[in-house]
């Protein structure tokens, strides 16, 4: 059951560090003068599987595409959606050890 635990742990961490680096990455091709809108589905995609909440974090510490209304309503939703089914996961894993 701890592996359980430690495994989903590990897949939330890993996947919104792998966000914040995107977005980052996102940020310092920008600064050297690439478009701005090449990785939007690979933004996207970290985000529905799990990266939203660090999306949309990293977007204000950098400062960095707030005025995209897309992002700006459509992280919040999915980060709302990710917490949801992270409770149900670490529930489900509870439920699943005691049966």
């Amino acid at each position: 059951m701890v592996f359980l635990y430690v495994l989903l742990t590990v897949y939330i961490l890993a996947i919104n560090f792998y966000s914040f680096r995107l977005l980052k990455s996102q940020q310092e091709a920008w600064d050297g003068g690439e478009k701005i809108g090449k990785n939007d589905g690979k933004l996207i995609l970290a985000a529905l599987l799990g990266g939203a909440a660090a999306i949309y974090v990293t977007m204000f510490i950098l400062r960095f595409r707030l005025s995209n209304l897309l992002f700006m309503i459509l992280m919040p939703l999915i980060a709302v959606v990710n917490f949801y089914c992270f409770f149900l996961g670490f529930r489900g894993i509870y439920y699943f050890a005691v049966i």
